[in-house]
């Protein structure tokens, strides 16, 4: 199998889709590699480190994509790219489709065999591909957040863990799973007074347990995340339903009552956001006001740690992209219930059940596509 790897081009996306060692266990199994020049650069990765572990590079995107039968990726394709696409080519990649129903369309319209990062599961129901990100994310939520607070960035001026004889700012966490742990785990880090709020009894029991009682769980429902909302300096949303939209759990009138220079991180906005007043931003131009609320809504957030997320990413993704290269997609997604969960389209048909309910496509089993 011929595997390419394109430079990202999304705005300021540092992460490359496979690192020198990703290339040589796929040149060793007899596979060609195709890297476009200065695709690492950004995660520090020169291109003669590529060549010394056998892959070949080349000039532009078009020649990856037009020679390639697997494209591995970090991030989905923006609309600039979606000329690439071609009827049976297997794209390997976060795709988010839930949030972005224009690529599902042209994936959908061109045939494309879209394999997403983000709903493949494990053996155990988790998502290995997504959880290193999300681990990023959620350390980096707490982190930009407390910068965000800053009187110069608009924010309040508080600083998030306080000094003695004052008040430490109090950060509220959406969603107790990885992001929302990650999240948690760094505010408390820095002082901070943590209420985190999760529809799982048994999640916020083990999250009491491993925070030795230093953060306060709270079961979330309407009536809790309003009273908790309004008492945020720092509200972090970390909800996720694979495949699917994020469901909105604050309202814009919610927003508008939280207390002035007050920051919102929306980690979940890569899947249409958790906060009714949330839009993705850039790493360029990362927040804006929605009354005296300052929203920072990057959809790529762990792509201003490059080097970090891109070997954490591609240690999961690896050997996933071997097993298609080895086996080819039907095969591979035969022997592994998992990653059949990541086929979100082929031949114009849409295969994950979330996403289809999404963007209001049949759902069609993978084996009937």
């Amino acid at each position: 199998m011929i595997v390419g790897i394109p430079t990202e081009i999304k705005s300021q996306e540092n992460r490359v889709g496979m690192v020198p060692g990703g290339v040589k266990q796929l040149t060793a199994a007899g596979h060609q590699v195709l890297v476009q020049r200065g695709a690492g650069q950004g995660s520090g990765v020169p291109d003669e480190d590529y060549v010394r572990m056998g892959a070949r590079l080349v000039d532009d995107a078009a020649e990856v994509w037009g020679q390639a039968d697997m494209v591995v990726k970090v991030k989905e394709p923006i609309p600039s790219e979606y000329g690439h696409f071609r009827k049976g080519q297997i794209l390997f990649t976060y795709l988010h489709l839930a949030a972005v129903p224009e690529l599902g369309a042209e994936l959908l319209r061109a045939g494309v065999t879209g394999v997403a990062y983000e709903t493949i599961e494990d053996t155990h129901g988790r998502l290995p591909l997504l959880k290193p990100m999300s681990e990023i994310a959620g350390k980096m939520a707490t982190q930009v957040g407390a910068h965000c607070l800053e009187k110069h960035q608009g924010g309040m001026g508080l600083l998030l863990g306080g000094v003695a004889g004052t008040k430490p700012g109090h950060v509220v966490v959406l969603g107790g799973g990885t992001v929302g742990t990650n999240a948690a785990k760094i505010a408390v880090g820095m002082g901070a007074r943590v209420t985190l709020l999760d529809r799982n009894l048994d999640r916020l029991t083990y999250l009491d347990d491993v925070f030795h009682g230093r953060i306060m769980t709270l079961h979330s429902n309407p009536e809790t995340i309003e009273h908790s909302v309004r008492q945020a300096d720092l509200l972090v949303g970390g909800v996720l339903v694979a495949g699917a939209r994020a469901p909105k759990l604050v309202s814009e009138a919610l927003v508008r009552e939280m207390k002035p220079g007050s920051v919102i991180v929306d980690v979940s906005v890569d899947q249409g956001g958790c906060i009714e007043t949330c839009h993705p931003t850039t790493h360029k131009d990362p927040t804006y006001l929605v009354g005296e609320v300052v929203h920072y809504c990057v959809a790529n957030m762990p792509g201003a740690v490059a080097r970090t997320s891109t070997y954490a990413l591609t240690n999961a993704t690896t050997e996933y992209t071997l097993r298609l290269a080895n086996l080819g997609l039907e095969a591979a997604v035969a022997a592994d219930k998992g990653l059949r969960l990541g086929l979100n389209t082929k031949n114009g048909a849409c295969t994950h059940p979330a996403v289809a309910e999404a963007l209001g496509y049949d759902y069609v089993a993978p084996e009937a596509a």
